[in-house]
């Protein structure tokens, strides 16, 4: 049950580094339950005045706020998008689950995603591109199955499969006159599905209607310098070809041991630095723009 259902009152806080003002409280009947967030300045002033959005509880919250948090992006005409969120449990990091069993909940995910913000009019225009042939061929036998949604892949195999290469599929051949919106499933486990993707947004995105949505795609590794721009040139570029044409409209990642924490996004509002207190999640910094999680483990963590 959505936690605004039970009457909100204002606590005045005490005064603290952060400046608070305010403690809006959500209160339960039985208090032991009792659960809030805290309103926080620090970074840009006017960061996305007006609108906040509590953590989530779970993931049925979660793609409930990933999904409005998508349509006001697409009603500010956003035609690049990103959604990055933990599958193994929203407080676990990369490498947390197992390869198959990660890989199954994504695509679950992306098919509860897929019905809430698709019209059932409109998901025949819809195309979902997953990694490889092979997992389209798992999602249309299993969790896409009977869906009307129009599923394609970014890769294909090659001769040389197995030494890990495969082949890019050309975009420009699989992209149909009547699609409206792509969707684009976790492209992180080999590094031509970036480029792929980075293909996609040129030949069939760039100057037209269409919207795109990168969906759990790891992005921060390209962020983060994990490709070395002397091996990787290509993908690194991405950093300042394709990334700053892209909004994150909703994107949560968590950091762990003794200065632990949470960077979360919800769009239109601004980047918060988060960290769990029993049943709050108590806000330490925000922002208008995306800081680094260079910044967010060495810096603003450590000085909260």
């Amino acid at each position: 049950m959505w936690l605004s259902t039970f009457p909100t009152v204002s606590v005045p806080s005490p005064l603290t580094a952060w400046d608070f003002n305010w403690r809006r409280c959500q209160v339960k009947r039985n208090v032991r339950n009792l659960e809030f967030a805290i309103s926080c300045s620090g970074g840009d002033k006017a960061a996305s005045i007006g609108f906040d959005v509590l953590f989530p509880r779970d993931y049925t919250q979660l793609l409930q706020q990933a999904k409005e948090a998508t349509e006001l992006a697409l009603k500010d005409n956003r035609q690049l998008m990103e959604i990055e969120f933990p599958t193994a449990g929203l407080g676990s990091v990369p490498g947390d689950g197992e390869g198959g069993t990660e890989m199954t909940g994504s695509i679950q995910l992306i098919r509860e995603f897929c019905d809430l913000l698709v019209v059932p009019e409109k998901a025949t225009r819809t195309r979902i591109f997953f990694p490889e042939a092979n997992e389209v061929k798992f999602a249309r036998q299993s969790i896409f199955g009977g869906a009307s949604f129009k599923l394609d892949y970014l890769t294909k195999p090659s001769f040389f499969e197995d030494f890990g290469f495969t082949e890019k599929v050309k975009m420009a051949d699989r992209v149909k006159p009547e699609d409206e919106l792509f969707i684009v499933a976790y492209p992180y486990f080999n590094v031509n599905e970036m480029l792929v993707v980075e293909e996609l947004y040129k030949a069939a995105v760039s100057n037209t209607s269409r919207k795109l949505i990168i969906f759990n795609g790891e992005l921060d590794r390209i962020r983060s310098g994990y490709y070395p721009s002397f091996f990787y040139p290509k993908l690194a570029a991405l950093s300042k070809t394709l990334f700053p044409k892209m909004e994150t409209v909703y994107y949560i990642h968590n950091f762990k041991g003794r200065n632990g924490g949470v960077l979360f996004r919800c769009y239109p509002g601004p980047w918060k630095v988060l960290r769990r207190a029993g049943n709050a999640y108590i806000c330490l910094h925000q922002q208008e723009s995306m800081p680094s999680l260079k910044q967010v483990a060495l810096d603003i963590l450590p000085s909260a």
